[in-house]
């Protein structure tokens, strides 16, 4: 345990003085609020210290790192609302109120296991994406249309609100990128419904192609009639979802 305090304490320092820069830089230039300069202050807060206090002490040393950033984390929110001075309304008192101080913390940090998964998909979204571009002339995105946090912005946000809204403004973006990628992948290599109906009623949202394609009960001829129709040959445009926009220029 003693051997771990001064891993926690290093980190601890250098977590607080990163979110304090980065805090500092977003009031003055809007390039860590998008994408690349997102990707690298996201990586700068979360796995490059993974992966140096691994490589330091191995896994004692990421526990370690984790429970330093941790504390940074909950440092920013203590000092953030006192440094701005804001007595206001927050939202965490509101949602204290309604599901009860205990459970809306406990709830909120049961979503942080996720983390990692997250940043997983942006790695695919920006390695594996560009390769189907290429191979299967899928649509091409601007990444700094979907990856972005702006709620930093918004008035009388402030210390907890602030982190865990800033949270879910960088993973609903990267969230809704990866649901556009899906779609085209889905409908160009398997458009076929499932069985039974209820997971179709499910993810008609996030999927709106599901009505055109092959009813479970069809055959591969008509997914084969289907994926010709939708994607000639002989066009030169992209293999884009049926809804896609480009569809409608």
């Amino acid at each position: 345990m003693f051997e771990l305090l001064p891993l926690v304490v290093t980190f601890f320092l250098i977590e607080g003085s990163v979110i304090a820069f980065l805090m500092f830089l977003s009031r003055r230039t809007d390039a860590i609020c998008r994408v690349p300069g997102l990707d690298l202050a996201i990586s700068v807060l979360t796995w490059i210290p993974w992966a140096l206090a691994f490589s330091w002490s191995g896994w004692q040393g990421l526990f370690g790192c984790l429970i330093s950033q941790i504390g940074a984390l909950e440092g920013f929110i203590v000092i953030h609302p006192i440094l701005r001075g804001y007595k206001g309304p927050t939202i965490k008192t509101t949602t204290n109120k309604i599901a009860g101080r205990f459970n809306n913390h406990l709830g909120l940090y049961a979503t942080l296991p996720a983390l990692p998964g997250f940043l997983m998909i942006r790695l695919t979204e920006i390695c594996v994406w560009p390769i189907l571009v290429w191979t299967m002339k899928f649509p091409k995105y601007q990444d700094s249309e979907w990856v972005t946090i702006s709620r930093q912005k918004f008035s009388g946000l402030i210390g907890h609100d602030l982190v865990w809204c800033l949270y879910c403004d960088w993973m609903t973006g990267l969230y809704a990128f990866g649901g556009e990628m899906l779609r085209n992948l889905e409908s160009f290599w398997c458009p076929i419904r499932f069985d039974p109906d209820k997971k179709c009623e499910n993810c008609k949202i996030d999927f709106p192609d599901i009505k055109e394609w092959i009813s479970a009960d069809g055959t591969i001829s008509d997914v084969q009639t289907l994926l010709e129709r939708k994607y000639p040959p002989e066009s030169k445009g992209p293999r884009a979802w049926f809804g896609h926009s480009v569809r409608k220029k």
